[in-house]
């Protein structure tokens, strides 16, 4: 009895990366539009850009840019347990350190949903909508 469920463990554990890995293949990189409403002051289409390489401690995270006007804002992001998180860090004209736009929404697959929009420092926050990757317009 032992035997045939430590086999049916070890074959689950099988299974299941194998759905994680095919799940993990899937790749954020791309810019993507944002639409905030509901907010004060942010209301608007913005478009982010992802570049998922893994290189902020997570498989799916990396740098971010929001682009408005073509002069991109510098972050990063991350993915964890099927939600994105993308922050925008804003320097003030007296080079102080930091204002951040923060959105945070579903995420699972390469694709990217709905959420909340929240700019730090500027004690803002709304709805937020992501469109589909490659949907920026320049």
């Amino acid at each position: 009895m032992t035997r045939q469920l430590r086999s049916f463990s070890i074959s689950f554990v099988i299974v299941v990366s194998a759905f994680t890995g095919a799940a993990m293949a899937q790749s954020y990189t791309g810019d993507w539009p944002a639409i905030v409403t509901h907010s004060q002051r942010s209301n608007g289409n913005y478009c982010i850009t992802l570049n998922d390489d893994g290189s902020y401690g997570a498989p799916h995270s990396g740098e971010a840019k929001l682009v408005p006007n073509n002069t991109p804002y510098p972050g990063y992001f991350t993915v964890v347990d099927g939600i994105i998180t993308v922050a925008i860090t804003y320097v003030s004209g007296a080079g102080d350190c930091c204002s951040y736009q923060v959105f945070t929404a579903r995420a699972g697959d390469g694709e990217i949903s709905s959420g909340v929009f929240n700019y730090l420092g500027n004690t803002d926050i709304g709805l937020l909508t992501f469109g589909k990757k490659g949907g920026c317009s320049n």
